[in-house]
């Protein structure tokens, strides 16, 4: 059974293909969306699924939980926009196509949020990655700048260690540093937490760190640190994780060779199996013929040394009367035996 569940390990290591920006019935935009206040920006989705009853967007801010922008039947082009996102939100839709994109007008810097894309079928909700969108501001109200370093390039089954640090003066409102990720399959939002940071009278200086283990190809992409203080954020410079060329190649021969030698041991355990259940199964029946021959011939010997100790003898003595007696006293006395089977009641 271990050999079995190695090789299916293994097996399933050769099939791993990269993932893609899309669940089973979904097709959305992801990673993260840059833009300007007052733009307009288009988030595309894309359903291509029959049994869909409706189709959705949802939107969550940084901390928040998420809260419904809209929602249409499958096969009809006029979707419900929910009261609080009407005016500067629209949808897009196309009749049989699956197209269902959202349109944002007049950016807001509180538009910042991440967009997910949902679709009901049979009772259940399914939504894609999520697109973090990033309405950058002209004039900021805080000043702070993120260091991260430019690239990273690493080999297949390495283990890195992000790192960035911020500088920030102090805000009155809750700060907070992310790691979003651009360009993979994984959500925008990957990593949140307050960072280890050193405070004076004025600034603070914090780091936020983002461990990566056995990486692959479907960790390669771009990672960006960013703070969010004072209803703003700030994004770095974003760090370029590549993994080096033919870096990939090694493993996976080496994951392949292993599991042709495992899965050949595999069939020859099977095949020395039914060889060692035929020879023994063979060698039973004759054992059993051995036996059964024995066994007759040990019961007839037995019944035979019965018969002769249940064998009796008994003298008769024939009374004859004077007469006869004397014409016969010249020959010889005559003894009959008679044999007398007995049988033994078990």
């Amino acid at each position: 059974m271990m050999p079995l569940c190695i090789f299916l390990v293994l097996l399933g290591e050769i099939c791993q293909v990269p993932a893609v920006d899309k669940t089973s019935g979904i097709t959305q935009d992801s990673g993260v969306i840059t833009a300007e206040v007052g733009q307009t920006v288009t988030l595309k989705c894309y359903c291509q699924d029959n049994s869909v009853t409706f189709l959705s967007w949802y939107q969550q801010s940084l901390g928040g939980k998420p809260l419904i922008v809209s929602t249409r039947m499958q096969h009809n082009s006029e979707a419900t926009i929910s009261p609080a996102y009407k005016g500067r939100f629209q949808v897009l839709a196309g009749k049989g196509k699956g197209i269902n994109h959202l349109v944002i007008k007049e950016l807001l810097p509180s538009d910042s949020a991440t967009y997910y894309c949902g679709i009901l079928e049979f009772n259940a909700i399914e939504f894609g990655q999520g697109a973090f969108l990033h309405v950058k501001t002209s004039l900021s109200n805080i000043h702070a700048v993120v260091h991260q370093p430019a690239l990273e390039t690493l080999q297949w089954g390495d283990s890195v260690n992000l790192s960035c640090t911020v500088y920030a003066e102090k805000c009155a409102g809750e700060q907070n540093l992310y790691w979003f990720r651009h360009g993979v399959a994984q959500p925008a939002i990957m990593y949140h937490n307050a960072g280890q940071c050193m405070k004076d009278s004025h600034m603070e200086n914090c780091t936020l760190n983002l461990a990566i283990k056995s990486v692959s190809s479907s960790d390669a992409g771009m990672y960006y640190c960013a703070l969010a203080s004072c209803g703003e954020i700030v994004f770095g410079q974003g760090t370029k994780v590549k993994i080096a060329e033919g870096s990939t190649k090694g493993p996976s021969v080496l994951v392949y060779c292993l599991s042709v030698a495992l899965a050949v041991s595999i069939i020859l355990l099977f095949v020395l199996a039914l060889v060692m259940y035929k020879l023994k199964k063979k060698i039973c029946s004759v054992c059993k013929g051995t036996v059964s021959h024995l066994t007759c011939s040990a019961a007839s010997d037995t019944t035979q040394s019965q018969d002769a100790d249940a064998l009796h003898y008994a003298a008769l003595s024939l009374n004859r009367t004077r007469e006869r007696h004397r014409q016969e006293e010249s020959l010889e006395s005559v003894c009959v035996y008679s044999r007398v089977k007995t049988s033994r009641v078990k």
